[in-house]
């Protein structure tokens, strides 16, 4: 891939005449000389302007006495004669799937082609006519000789980007938008990577583990190990798709190993931390000072915290309707304790957000993410206020209640009773993940042990 691309680069003086060299280069499409992924960003006049021009797809192949690529005719095929961007696309896709599996199978425009021409169209003779090669597909370019191709019929495999389109398809309709969103990114970003040296439009099954490393250790080399685990869960998800569709037989990308990483994670904050940034929002930022009860008191995490609306609270019942990560909705108890600092919602609109960037209660069209970034950035400028490094932020308030909490039940409990009752009220799902989860925020500290010291 990438890697590969430069060595190739490197030695192409020396090896130019071997002829392992492919006599063809990909087929290209030209779409009247504007960028077709930025077509939606042109205006009414610039589509119009694109689309009076004419439209084709163009390639080289390479002369047997010079050895060196040979631009052939524009293939047209009549694809002008369709009005609108996406026809011409998918018309031209078509004919660049075609022209490249003929090309694969020997087909060369300073021949006749009879052999391949009869293998085609014994081979396709019961298959139901789809695609017409014009004779300018495959006549010799200095001669007047032309070969008349009837209608022919090339089955062909989905290529990598054709088959993670289609996957991207599947994963919109059943995971939510901000998780579709980050998978979307790292697929996007790895179908780019291909382009490079045009391997996103090899047929799905030329995809292999090796180019699946090579991208995944690029992405550990400017980013992490954290991200580079993240962008292998997602491709080894999106291949799952393909898998069950019968697309590709196996998924390749499973028995890729997970690298050790260590997660990042908040900081608990100190007595005099905690009490001086709650004094500091109280007379500053009461929205803000409410959103971190939230998070304090409740154990939310700040995206649940964005996805409440009115509706979800029960005040009568103190009960919490949470829209969570793991699961659809669940139920909490809200302590009476936050109760008595919310204002009287009553009246508001069920479907409203409970938190907005100006008040409690009201409309907020913006994004799930966006509306965490808010909070977030927010929070930022009172951290700066008391130069609170990175190892700070929302998180670390929920940190530092189920801290205190753990280290008030532990006074009258059992260790066990103590993670019994502690659990219920933070909802992690088992004992391990709650022990776990304790371990990593230094919870479970121990009695001062200078009387055991000798």
């Amino acid at each position: 891939m990438q890697s590969i691309s430069l060595l190739l680069r490197a030695v192409h003086v020396s090896v130019h005449d071997l002829p392992m060299k492919l006599n063809y280069n990909t087929p290209k499409l030209y779409t009247g000389g504007i960028d077709i992924s930025r077509w939606n960003k042109l205006s009414k006049a610039e589509q119009k302007e694109a689309l009076s021009k004419e439209w084709y797809l163009y390639y080289s192949f390479r002369d047997s006495k010079t050895k060196k690529l040979v631009r052939q005719s524009n293939i047209k095929a009549g694809v002008n004669l369709l009005k609108t961007k996406e026809e011409r696309v998918e018309c031209l896709e078509i004919l660049k799937i075609n022209l490249l599996h003929l090309l694969r199978r020997g087909f060369d425009p300073n021949e006749k082609n009879t052999a391949l021409i009869n293998e085609v169209l014994k081979i396709e003779k019961t298959v139901e006519p789809e695609v017409t090669f014009p004779a300018t597909a495959i006549a010799p370019q200095a001669s007047e000789t032309k070969i008349e191709v009837p209608v022919i019929s090339i089955p062909h495999e989905m290529t990598i980007r054709e088959a993670f389109d289609f996957g991207l398809k599947i994963k919109a309709k059943v995971i939510n938008k901000t998780s579709y969103s980050g998978l979307q990114g790292r697929i996007n970003r790895f179908l780019k990577w291909l382009d490079l040296d045009g391997s996103s439009i090899n047929g799905i099954s030329t995809l292999d583990k090796k180019t699946i490393i090579n991208y995944l250790n690029l992405v550990l080399e400017n980013t992490s190990a954290r991200n580079r685990n993240n962008t292998r869960i997602d491709l080894s998800s999106l291949v799952t798709v393909l898998v069950d569709n019968e697309i590709i037989k196996d998924n390749i990308v499973t028995s890729i190993n997970t690298l050790k990483s260590t997660p990042e994670r908040n900081k608990t904050y100190s007595t005099n931390q905690e009490i001086a940034l709650l004094k500091y929002l109280q007379e500053n930022d009461e929205i803000l000072l409410l959103f971190i009860q939230f998070i304090y008191y409740n154990f939310l995490r700040p995206v649940e915290v964005c996805r409440l609306k009115i509706g979800d609270l029960d005040l009568k019942g103190k009960k919490l309707f949470v829209r969570a990560k793991n699961k659809a909705v669940k139920i909490k108890i809200i302590p009476q304790k936050l109760i008595d600092l919310l204002p009287d919602i009553s009246k508001m609109n069920s479907t409203d957000y409970l938190f907005t960037p100006t008040q409690i209660g009201g409309e907020w069209d913006a994004e799930e993410k966006n509306r965490r970034d808010h909070f977030s950035k927010r929070f930022r400028t009172v951290k700066d206020q008391f130069q609170l490094g990175k190892d700070y932020g929302l998180y670390s308030f929920r940190h530092t209640s189920i801290t205190n909490l753990y280290k008030e039940l532990n006074k009258t409990l059992t260790p066990f009773e103590t993670k019994s009752t502690l659990m219920q009220i933070t909802g992690h799902q088992t004992m391990e993940a709650l022990e776990k989860y304790l371990r990593d925020i230094d919870a479970a500290l121990p009695e001062d042990y200078s009387h055991l010291l000798k």
